[in-house]
């Protein structure tokens, strides 16, 4: 028996051993080890979380990685990791880094790089109509634009940029046209695209189920028609703090020319190929090649001419059209949400005019019940003094009960008539 205790203590033992890391395969840590702390202190470190990449043809990676994999592989501080974490879950930030863009806009937290975009929690019921939207325009973009930018690259390399840097024009496609964005804008129009149509969609149903709620509340003001009017207008106010939260981001870039500098990540790139390029000896041969992805038409007024890419440090006009459209389409949601806010108003409005209404009635009624029982009280207070044990020749008058009750009465009816005829001469009673 003394050695069965014993045995069997340590078999329990190593059977929680053997059961501790299947605790952490949802969330493990680069610390796992023999010596490893237990999973509670785990979570709190930081586990592998599932990832989707995305390169530039649409081409898709399903993956779990850990924060400092996710930190060296994108450039971008730990700070900024954080934001796509579940305290910022209700957050929206679009923060442009040196090699990266973090993009936090309602459900949808990815980082995007100037060749990749690695999405957070890819799975979700919200998150999947962007992959699949990101999948499909990527492929179709990338397939469309092949035979094109091989054109394209050709004759940018004959006569787009020279080696010198000087004024060179820039040719025109055969169809006129601007040439697409860079890869990080296509990818950051995707995400508002998708998050304005969820918005969009979300305040659809909103109004379809907030009209006709206020409409039964203006007919019946009950406690189940208010407590749905409570609901309604609970879901109003977090909606349009979401909706709120996504202008004001879109906003704050428009408002910051260098923000959106920053945000140019493409260029950014083929600034620091040019550089490597150069130091190698191949300059502008092989900047020339990815040129294309920067070059603008020229502008019929003013006639600009297209030089190094230097020269469009400070040029935004590309993501500067793409925000203020959506910022239109976010502030159009805005202005539902608002007019949805404000006939709740009305409502209520009316809900109180209909509930001071019944109350004047009410004091009404209470203040002509109130001058009643003072004539009546006149009444009684005639029948208590002639109760009394007093001397009275009205005692011995026979057949004066009936006649004097009448008399009495007939003053209560009378001061009765002329107390409500003062009250609603003071208007203290409506007509």
């Amino acid at each position: 028996m003394g050695k069965s205790n014993p045995f069997s203590f340590r078999s329990g033992t190593t059977r929680r051993r053997k059961k501790a890391p299947l605790l952490t395969t949802e969330q493990p840590d680069d610390d796992v080890g023999p010596s490893a702390k237990p999973a509670k202190v785990k979570k709190k470190a930081g586990g592998a979380r599932l990832w989707m990449r995305f390169d530039r043809c649409g081409e898709s990676e399903l993956f779990e990685c850990d924060k400092n994999t996710i930190i060296k592989r994108a450039g971008i501080p730990a700070r900024d990791l954080r934001i796509l974490g579940p305290v910022f879950s209700n957050s929206s930030n679009i923060l442009a880094r040196e090699k990266a863009m973090v993009v936090n806009l309602e459900h949808i937290k990815a980082i995007v790089t100037a060749e990749e975009v690695l999405l957070l929690d890819p799975l979700r019921h919200e998150v999947l109509p962007f992959v699949d939207q990101l999948r499909q325009q990527l492929s179709h973009k990338t397939n469309s634009s092949i035979s094109g930018n091989r054109q394209l690259a050709l004759r940018d390399t004959e006569s787009n940029l020279s080696a010198s840097g000087r004024w060179v024009p820039a040719p025109e496609n055969s169809e006129g046209l601007q040439a697409e964005l860079p890869f990080e804008f296509q990818v950051l129009e995707i995400a508002l695209e998708v998050v304005c149509t969820y918005l969009d969609s979300s305040v659809a149903d909103l109004e379809r189920d907030a009209y006709p709620v206020l409409d039964e509340l203006a007919k019946n003001v009950s406690t189940k028609n208010l407590e749905r009017v409570r609901s309604l207008k609970s879901n109003l106010t977090r909606l349009l703090a979401r909706v709120q939260k996504v202008r004001d981001e879109l906003e704050h870039l428009l408002d910051d020319d260098e923000d959106m500098t920053q945000l140019y990540l493409t260029r950014k790139w083929l600034q620091n190929q040019q550089l490597e390029g150069l130091s190698g000896g191949v300059g502008s041969i092989s900047f020339n090649n990815g040129a294309h992805h920067l070059r603008r038409l020229s502008s019929v007024k003013s006639g600009s001419m297209v030089t190094s890419v230097n020269l469009y440090d400070d040029d935004v006009e590309d993501l500067e059209m793409l925000l203020e459209a959506y910022f239109m389409q976010l502030d159009g949601t805005r202005n539902k949400i608002l007019s949805v806010r404000e006939y709740i108003d009305d409502t209520e409005d009316y809900v109180n005019i209909q509930l001071d209404n019944q109350r004047n009635e009410l004091i009404q009624l209470q203040l002509t019940l109130t001058i009643a029982s003072f004539a009546i009280a006149f009444e009684t207070l005639v029948a208590g003094l002639f109760g009394m044990n007093i001397p009275c020749d009205l005692y011995y008058v026979d057949g004066i009960f009936e006649p004097f009750v009448g008399a009495i009465t007939v003053a209560s009816i009378m001061l009765f008539m002329i107390v409500l005829g003062y009250a609603r001469w003071k208007k203290l009673l409506g007509s």
